[in-house]
């Protein structure tokens, strides 16, 4: 289980930033055949917090993000969603509700340049008609232009990518990449981004820069932030609320201290055993 300690990244004590449930998923199940990758899973996730699922591998993190988002579809609960139910709403209205992602594997356009791929992100909000874009007149022009602003004052601005801007993704770094694909999730204008492994691959120095990245979204901008993550110095340092989740089924959540030192969390990550050990193995790797 990876450790990385953030430094200086606590997210500050919040008197719980807000009273209503942003995002509600209720009784989620999900199988695939035979294999229960979810078994009713159920969890709230606070509006103007940070959230993150974790659990070991294969423990049904990606399959929650992809119901959640709607790539998938559960065979029974249900995911609720600034008070809706959006069970049997597509992906691209769940975008346009705003419900952003960015994905375990990198989901660029490597030949497109980083401002291009950014602006990608806007196309749900984008309202023109076929006529008025393929003319580039009237509110087709106004709204391109109010778009390529906002990237380039704001977004390219603020994850201090405004060198590459013009570079082709392809010739990027992978740090840099995952970067650009959370400026692209930016660029949706999200009330709540999902992040799936964002600091995944990533040395020390990236991790650092993600995570706050992450509190200034929360802090800044206003956005929510539901998070998949194995790196666990990332998670107990910027998260407000943690879920535990193992072989498709909730063990615990709460507040990051008390979910980190459960002893079924730690037989989840570290194996059957004397739990005061494994606790002294969990706390000797970070």
């Amino acid at each position: 289980m990876q450790t990385t300690e953030v430094s200086n990244l606590k997210a500050p004590p919040s008197p719980q930033a807000a009273e209503r449930d942003i995002l509600s998923v209720e009784g989620l199940s999900l199988s695939f055949g035979g294999v229960k990758a979810l078994q009713h899973v159920s969890f709230n996730v606070k509006e103007g917090s940070v959230t993150s699922v974790i659990g070991p591998n294969g423990a049904g993190k990606t399959s929650l993000f992809n119901s959640i988002s709607g790539f998938y579809t559960p065979n029974e609960g249900n995911v609720n969603f600034l008070g809706k139910n959006v069970n049997k709403v597509a992906p691209p209205d769940r975008a346009e509700m705003g419900m952003a992602r960015t994905f375990q594997n990198i989901a660029l356009f490597k030949g497109m340049t980083v401002l291009d791929n950014i602006k990608l992100g806007r196309h749900a909000h984008l309202k023109t008609n076929l006529l008025e874009a393929l003319c580039y007149f009237g509110p087709a022009r106004r709204t391109e232009e109010a778009l390529r602003k906002e990237v380039e004052e704001r977004i390219i601005d603020f994850l201090e990518i405004d060198h590459i801007r013009n570079s082709s993704v392809a010739s990027l770094s992978y740090g840099l990449q995952k970067r650009v694909e959370l400026a692209r999730a930016l660029a949706m204008q999200p009330k709540i981004l999902l992040l799936d492994e964002p600091v995944a691959g990533m040395n020390r120095e990236e991790t650092e820069d993600m995570a706050r990245f992450i509190l200034d979204v929360k802090e800044e901008w206003g956005v929510t932030v539901l998070m998949v993550e194995h790196d666990m110095g990332l998670v107990m340092d910027i998260s407000d609320h943690v879920v535990c989740i193992n072989f498709g089924q909730v063990i615990t959540e709460g507040l990051p201290h008390d979910v980190q030192a459960h002893p079924d969390v730690i037989s989840a990550y570290l194996g059957s055993g004397d739990v005061a050990t494994l606790r002294k193995k969990f706390k000797a790797g970070r």
